[in-house]
């Protein structure tokens, strides 16, 4: 018995839909990581450089995109994936979302001092420990963050595959080994 294929946009139709994007993982030249406060998001306050990807766009290009348009700074490259983020759809959002992180590198106090802010969507920039980053994120936030410092210090890329919408953002079961499955 032979498989019957189905044409191409058929078949496609069929597939789970997925939002890619891309976000840079900045340090201080402490090692303590950097990120933005939302103004648009209580669930996920602080957040790292980086959105959506657009339509004809690759994960890299928006990380350097998205970073130049929130923060004023112009990353040259090359990539260095940190993490492969993974999320299952929701009730929040209806698509999968499958995302890169890639190595922004360190950043001096001058260069944070000149971070230049959109209000629109950032109100604040820091650099903390992960320590003091604990206190200010849901556990998955910080498990990610986590994630991401350790694969910045290994130099083992991480895969962060519990990143659904439906998970409590204050989850406090969620840990960084569990968000790196």
């Amino acid at each position: 018995m032979s498989p019957t294929w189905l044409p191409v946009e058929e078949y496609a139709a069929t597939l789970p839909k997925a939002t890619p994007f891309g976000a840079l993982f900045f340090t201080d030249m402490n090692d303590r990581p950097v990120q933005l406060h939302a103004v648009y998001s209580a669930e996920h306050p602080w957040q790292l450089p980086g959105g959506t990807t657009e339509a004809g766009e690759r994960p890299w290009e928006t990380a350097v995109r998205e970073t130049e348009e929130e923060t004023g700074l112009v990353v040259p490259g090359p990539p260095r994936l940190l993490a492969a983020v993974f999320g299952l759809p929701g009730a929040a959002w209806p698509l999968a979302t499958a995302g890169f992180v890639f190595d922004g590198g360190r950043l001096t106090d001058r260069q944070i001092a000149e971070l230049r802010l959109a209000p629109e969507e950032h109100d604040e920039v820091r650099a903390l420990s992960l320590e003091e980053w604990r206190a200010l994120m849901p556990a998955r936030d910080f498990a990610r963050l986590t994630a991401l410092a350790e694969a910045r210090r290994t130099g083992m890329a991480a895969y962060i595959g519990a990143w659904d919408w439906d998970t409590e953002p204050d989850d406090t079961a969620t840990s960084a080994k569990e968000a790196a499955r």
